[in-house]
């Protein structure tokens, strides 16, 4: 029998003679973990007091620079002249030798198809001074501007010859696939009016007209209400000044009305008029419509061979956003002002059109862009019907057209067509179908042929961009790859890739 000890007794016991499993549990603190590795964030750090007398050491604290840094502003205009910036010469490319100049003469022999020819000094500055080149064309890329012969090229040489030549009229709207030289064909386009002496007027951008980048006020005395964009149109005045010399020998024909905004002397050069308009954006307009009719004035036949009015080429690019129904203005209403609305818009659609003649012969070319485009069914629209008569047997449908596939000469109904921009394409009921000075030609660019693809990659080939052989095999698998001979493509295979 086991003995039972006394809870008395071992209350009075030492805490040595008590087992460990009598002693009450003692609770640790709160702030005191069981079980850690690391550093207790509550822990009190304490410095050392400094005793009297002693020396301490005192630390200066780094400062930390400040990241709330403001950098400095652009200047109005800044980001935009960067944006728009081109870069004509590249001193680092490679001069090819043997590289021929631009020339009318040149266009007039098959031999030089498919090479690149150099443009002149003073055709550049011409095509600059328009804004016919465009940032995202690799011209930084060479020595000096040069242009591929295409068989169009060759075409519209021969063709700008006789429209001087006759004094016939022709409008033109240029299509294509995205990256097919659009842009590039309306350039040498210019650079061949240039060098037959014609007035050259270029909107480089359809855009800036109707994206609310511009100040605008309407136009008194019109109806429907037209609104002016001063601004703009002082600037390409000062586009016309600098870009077409011929102009300092043309005089005003007659003196203008008494109610101009301005007196004007009779015998002042079409050079100073427009200079008058460039610097002072309240008369921009109205000098920009004197001038227009002083260069289409009727060349009499007594009238000297300098006083004679040269063709005009009046060419617009990105033709999608002049044909918006809705663009970024707004009227006293707060209603969205349509394109045509605009007077600058409006004065091109009259020469496309034919509404406004060209009594001196010319070219009105348009070029639609494929990569900066706002959806329009009404312009797609008119240019396949328009593309559709022109063909050699209109009345055949398109291959593949069906019910759930329709022509795209027909329209559908479940889109919105505006009307205003049918009537751009339809001819006058006046005028007949045969008649050329009112009917509107589609120009579709096709890809480039294989010996111009070949012209095209010797040329960067000597300029020491494209580090290959250029054979048969390479123009042939480049060819095919770029879609038959879009030169866009075909830039971005052999140069673009590499860069």
């Amino acid at each position: 029998m086991s003995l039972q000890p006394c809870w008395r007794c071992l209350s009075r016991a030492p805490e040595s003679a008590v087992p460990y499993f009598l002693f009450p549990q003692t609770r640790l603190p709160a702030s005191t973990a069981l079980f850690s590795t690391s550093t207790s964030a509550l822990a009190k750090v304490t410095t050392p007091v400094p005793q009297r007398g002693a020396r301490t050491t005192f630390i200066k604290k780094k400062q930390t620079p400040k990241t709330d840094v403001k950098a400095k502003r652009p200047a109005p205009g800044e980001r935009k002249a960067y944006r728009k910036r081109v870069v004509l010469s590249n001193t680092n490319a490679l001069p090819v030798a043997g590289l021929e100049q631009f020339s009318v003469e040149s266009l007039r022999t098959e031999e030089l198809k498919g090479n690149v020819l150099s443009i002149p000094g003073e055709v550049v500055d011409q095509l600059r001074a328009v804004e016919a080149f465009k940032p995202t064309q690799a011209w930084g890329l060479f020595r000096q501007p040069g242009m591929l012969v295409r068989n169009e090229t060759l075409q519209y040489g021969k063709l700008l010859g006789e429209l001087q030549t006759e004094g016939n009229t022709l409008r033109r709207v240029l299509v294509g696939e995205r990256g097919s030289g659009k842009s590039l064909m309306a350039l040498q386009a210019m650079t061949i009016a240039f060098l037959r002496g014609w007035t050259v007027i270029n909107i480089p951008e359809a855009q800036e007209l109707t994206i609310g980048h511009c100040d605008y006020s309407p136009l008194p005395g019109t109806s429907p209400p037209l609104f002016v964009q001063k601004t703009y149109t002082a600037k390409l005045l000062s586009q016309i000044s600098k870009a077409n010399p011929h102009l300092e020998k043309l005089e005003l024909s007659a003196t203008p009305p008494s109610n101009f905004p301005i007196p004007i002397q009779s015998n002042i050069s079409l050079t100073l008029l427009a200079g008058l308009g460039a610097s002072d954006p309240e008369i921009a307009w109205p000098i920009f419509q004197l001038l227009l009719s002083e260069l289409t004035l009727p060349n009499s036949s007594t009238a000297t061979a300098d006083q004679k009015r040269p063709p005009l080429l009046f060419s617009i690019d990105a033709l999608a956003h002049a044909m918006k129904d809705k663009t970024a203005y707004m009227t006293s209403t707060f209603k969205p002002i349509h394109a045509h609305d605009l007077a600058l818009v409006s004065c091109f659609m009259g020469y496309l059109s034919g509404a406004t003649p060209l009594p001196n012969g010319g070219l009105v070319l348009a070029a639609t862009s494929a990569s900066n485009a706002p959806p329009n069914p009404s312009l797609d629209l008119a240019l396949a019907r328009l593309e559709a008569s022109s063909s050699s047997n209109p009345s055949q449908p398109s291959p593949g057209a069906d019910f759930y596939h329709p022509s795209p000469v027909t329209p559908n109904p479940f889109y919105h067509y505006d009307q205003r921009v049918l009537d751009v394409f339809s001819p006058p009921s006046s005028s007949s179908s045969n008649n050329n000075n009112t009917r509107i030609d589609v120009h579709r660019l096709p890809g480039l042929s294989k010996a111009e693809a070949k012209g095209l990659m010797e040329y960067w080939a000597q300029s020491g961009i494209l580090r290959q052989d250029v054979d048969e095999g390479l123009v042939g698998e480049k060819w095919s790859l770029s879609g038959g001979g879009i030169v866009g493509e075909l830039e971005r295979g052999c140069v673009g890739m590499r860069i």
